[in-house]
This record gives C-alpha cells, structure tokens and sequence, in this order.
C-alpha cells in the first residue's frame, strides 16, 4: 500500500464488528472491498512507552490482549483508550490487511488486496517482544489464525545474533553455508 490508498467514506461503514472464531470479537467486510481501500483508522490515546508499561503492569502483565499499536516515533496509541473499533482486527499470519502509518501519526488499516464480503479483517501484529521467547510467552501470544503458514504465534520472529566468522587464517578459503531457517 502507500499513501495513495483510498479512503472511502460511506454512510454505512465497510465493515461490522461481531463474534470471530479467531479470537473474540472480529471486524468483518459489510460488502467487498477492493485492495487498496483505506478501511479505517486505528484510534487510540497516545502515549510514551513508560505510560504503556504502566497500563499494562496495571491490568496484570503484557501479555497476550493489548490494543497498544506501535508508532515510528517510539510511541504507541493505546486503542483501549478512546480507540474505535479497529482495535477488534484479529491477528493472521497470512494478512489480507496492512497499517499504514502517515506523517501526522495516523495509522489507517488498508486492504492488501480484494476482501470478499463477510471475510474478516485482519493483518500481522508483529508484535516486538525483547524478553526469552520462552514457552509460556509463546503460550500468552498464541496465534489462532488457523491459516497453512501459521507460526503458532503473534511474535516477530527474533533477530539472531550473527555468529562470530572463523578465523581463515592457515586454512583454504571457501563458502560456509549457513541455514537461519525456522
């Protein structure tokens, strides 16, 4: 998507916000839904990254069910707080949606290609977790989405540590194939 998707603005919404066998409650398509459409923007408070941590230790710890969407600047909009129903977008890791973020701090969720009426809404989180992938998060972060390409979980994957290179020295040069796969 880019900055050029359409916005449309109807009457009645693109979409309804009902029962998900995902998760909760789901933002489904009203009617088709072309790719490229601005579906809606996701709403919320905005707050620095220490607020975040103080909601969330607040209601008993991160994990798992949070609408705090995360900004280029570093902070996040918290769509538990004055947020609209964007915050109801379920997880998938195969997306038929994509945030967008512009230069004001507007986060619109935008189709990524054609949504078939009554198809629910959805994109991947992504979700930025610093600590050990351990079981019990990968359990708190758990994914339902169901699709072939399901990674079990709502997590980005972690970035490895490159390992250090082998010294060459007294020895013939050559390829080291490594394998950084799942």
């Amino acid at each position: 998507m880019n900055a050029e998707a359409l916005l449309i603005e109807d009457v009645e919404p693109l979409y309804v916000v009902q029962e998900s066998p995902v998760h909760g409650r789901g933002v489904f398509a009203r009617r088709m839904i072309p790719a490229g459409t601005r579906i809606i923007e996701y709403t919320g408070e905005i707050v620095d990254w220490d607020e975040c941590c103080r909601r969330t230790e607040e209601k008993g710890g991160p994990i798992g069910h949070t609408f705090f969407f995360s900004l280029n600047d570093g902070n996040l909009i918290d769509g538990g707080t004055g947020g609209n129903e964007a915050r109801y977008i379920n997880h998938s890791c195969e997306p038929n949606c994509e945030a967008e973020e512009d230069d004001d701090r507007r986060v619109y969720i935008c189709s990524m290609r054609d949504i078939a009426e009554g198809e629910e809404l959805n994109y991947n989180y992504g979700l930025i977790y610093e600590a050990r992938h351990t079981a019990k998060v990968k359990k708190e972060f758990a994914c339902y989405c169901g699709t072939p390409s399901c990674t079990g979980v709502m997590l980005a994957p972690k970035k490895r540590k490159p390992r250090p290179k082998p010294s060459t020295e007294g020895h013939a040069t050559g390829s080291i194939l490594e394998h950084h796969g799942s």
